[in-house]
């Protein structure tokens, strides 16, 4: 047999293999940079011996098959996948591809949007109500996962509005946001079960669970991205103004949607993206540009597993290949042991990769990992390296083995049953949960002491000049000036920061203890409820409990945290040592937006954007991220972008002011009144 033969055969296997791994069992073993190279070899390949296409081939195909033990459901229209190119010149190509087949159409409109790592899902609504739903599965056949999609929260059971289709197939994305799939793992890790891979696994898996009431935990959403079918009403010519009417009727969509134009406005977008794609509040791979009118894209028309008229531009790799050097163990704030993988570097979307993080020691088991393997490395949501899966064995592997001492101090270490997290039980006798404690204390989320940095709190508690964060309000400048590389200028700094930090508030000191799981938003709660310090430290777990997002486990650390001597001890020296805050106000006459919800954007002249969340939640209300329906209002800065339009599109209420900004004003209004 001819070696391209063997090739095509090989290279078939490979990626009919990773799509099973993929889609069925969620647990993927090659990075999505390798599997794109195997199919863009197997296109080429077929592409030079055209008489080895066939059908089944994995390139005239949609990925994706149906997994055992779901309904099978036909799509009335084919959910079929879109073809992929990976630099600026493949896309100049592409458009260039699509000007031709339209005649030397010259600056085509495009529809562009971010292409949502998750799990493709069709809806059916009949006169309104939502009636079926099921997953892509191979294009033509999908799973019926009806019930599961129904418990997405945001998701419409009835569509309201007025004239609305006898029949209407919406198609989307079902994702899990960055922000709760941490929040997840961190609850799986609490009960001892396994962590989730990443977002996309974690949507894919949650909505395709048997097991309803499982699927009922997983904070799943939807973004819809088109329609497959609309029977009874005249839908627009164009696919943005299509999905600017799915919004209408109520239905969730990215708010990076935006109509371009031509190749240069098509490449302004993909790298505007790519700039904020860390700040996303979901996981995207890359963008998709589909042709905007809808005649244009009738025209042009489809091949066999994908439109002409719509293109997948991805993302540099997120993921490669490397060895398992070592593992080391790293003892945390609260004494928590973390495996951390020395890794072969590895050069992932633009950044060399040498260390990530294994969690714990289930998560190694999980894995099934030894040094000397090569595994599969991600850059979680492009920031946090992570090892996703076993890649291949070694043949000289050896056991990770979990310290049963603390690698600093020598003391035990436990594991509380129910608990998937390992911990040094030293205290703060352990140097490293000293040092942790203090950098948690001094950060700028907690007291806020500029100048004060890791290198040099370091230093202060190796040469046991400091033991508690109280100890740093006894520093003098001869103390300070006595350190390396410690100028004269440099410790008067540090000085003035420490005793700015006195005057604070009660939420940012109770974070800045460091309990246990809890993190600033806990710490504000606790500080409203209570409103007094004193009043929290005498606080019972059933009064604990009552507390807005304080379940019996936060509220068990907290209780235990204000029974310890030293802890009380070292809270004491700090209100000696002059640390003071305001009282809270906890009379709702006195908290005029108490319920409602803010968000904040563009640039604020008066005042930072920090300040003004603070100033605006001591009033009662809560500042989120993202415009949603339920968002009260908006302060719109200069330069506001996406979301003073989502805002105008949903018709929120903009608070904005020409000659100063709405959130200074707002804020000094309340402070004239004598609420602030």
């Amino acid at each position: 047999m001819p070696m391209y033969k063997e090739r095509i055969k090989e290279l078939r296997r490979l990626i009919e293999k990773y799509d099973y791994e993929y889609y069925v069992l969620d647990s993927p073993t090659a990075p999505d940079v390798e599997y794109d190279k195997l199919m863009r070899e197997l296109r080429d390949l077929e592409h030079a011996h055209p008489e080895m296409i066939t059908s089944t081939s994995p390139t005239q195909r949609v990925s994706g098959v149906v997994a055992k033990g779901f309904e099978k459901i036909k799509h009335e229209v084919p959910m079929l996948s879109l073809d992929n190119v990976f630099n600026d010149e493949e896309l100049e190509n592409f458009i260039n591809k699509v000007e031709k087949g339209l005649s030397g159409s010259k600056l085509v409109k495009f529809c562009a949007e971010p292409k949502l790592d998750g799990l493709a899902v069709s809806l059916l609504y009949e006169d309104g109500v939502l009636v079926r739903a099921a997953t892509r599965g191979d294009g033509n056949v999908g799973e019926n996962v009806t019930l599961n999609v129904k418990i997405i929260k945001d998701l419409p059971h009835v569509l309201t509005e007025d004239n609305l289709p006898v029949k209407l197939e919406v198609r989307g994305e079902v994702v899990m946001l960055v922000s709760d799939f941490e929040k997840l793992n961190e609850r799986l890790a609490l009960e001892g079960k396994k962590r989730l891979v990443n977002p996309r696994n974690a949507a894919a898996g949650s909505l395709r669970q048997l097991d309803t009431k499982v699927t009922a935990k997983r904070p799943l959403k939807f973004y819809s991205y088109g329609i497959g079918i609309c029977e009874g009403v005249d839908l627009p010519g164009s696919h943005y103004e299509r999905l600017k009417y799915l919004s209408y009727l109520g239905l969730p969509l990215s708010r990076e949607v935006e109509v371009t134009e031509g190749y240069i406005g098509c490449k302004k977008y993909y790298e505007d993206i790519v700039t904020r794609r860390s700040k996303l509040p979901y996981e995207v791979d890359g963008v998709v540009f589909k042709v905007d009118d809808i005649k244009q894209q009738e025209d042009l028309g489809f091949i066999s597993k994908a439109p002409r008229w719509a293109i997948a531009q991805k993302f540099p790799a997120q993921e490669g290949k490397s060895k398992l050097e070592s593992v080391e163990f790293q003892v945390g704030r609260t004494g928590k042991i973390t495996p951390v993988a020395n890794l072969t570097p590895v050069f992932i979307g633009g950044v060399t990769i040498s260390r990530a993080s294994l969690h714990n020691e289930d998560e190694i088991r999980r894995l099934g990992i030894y040094v000397g393997d090569e595994v599969i490395v991600r850059r979680a949501a492009d920031v946090i390296p992570q090892i996703m899966a076993l890649s291949k064995k070694s043949r000289k592997r050896q056991k990770i083995i979990f310290p049963v001492k603390c690698p600093v101090c020598g003391s035990d270490i436990e594991r509380v049953e129910g608990e998937a997290d390992a911990r040094c039980t030293g205290g703060l006798h352990c140097k490293a949960q000293r040092i942790e404690a203090i950098k948690h204390f001094c950060s700028r989320k907690a007291m806020n002491i500029v100048g004060l940095g890791s290198k040099l709190v370091e230093e202060l508690v190796e040469r046991e000049i400091i033991n508690n964060p109280a100890d740093l309000y006894t520093l003098t400048k001869d103390l300070l000036f006595s350190l390396e590389r410690m100028g004269d200028k440099k410790s008067e700094n540090i000085l003035n920061a420490i005793e700015n930090s006195k005057e604070t508030t009660l939420q940012k000191f109770i974070f800045a203890l460091g309990v246990r799981e809890v993190g600033e938003a806990t710490a504000k709660n606790l500080a409203v409820t209570f409103g007094e310090l004193d009043k929290l430290i005498s606080a019972s777990i059933d009064e604990l409990v009552q507390v807005q997002d304080v379940g019996e486990i936060v509220a068990l650390h907290v209780f235990h945290f204000f029974r310890q001597n030293k802890n009380l001890q070292v809270i004491n020296a700090l209100r000696k040592c002059g640390v003071r805050w305001d009282p809270v106000i906890i009379d709702a006459e006195l908290l005029p937006l108490k319920g409602e919800i803010y968000v904040l954007t563009g640039t604020l002249n008066r005042m930072k954007r920090s300040e003004a969340k603070e100033a605006l939640e001591r009033l009662g209300c809560s500042v989120t991220g993202s415009v949603s329906a339920r968002t009260t209002a908006v302060v719109a800065g200069a330069s506001a972008g996406s979301k003073l339009k989502k805002a105008t599109e949903l018709g929120i209420s903009v608070r904005a002011n020409d000659e100063e900004d709405a959130a200074a004003a707002l804020c000094r209004r309340r402070v004239t009144e004598g609420v602030v």
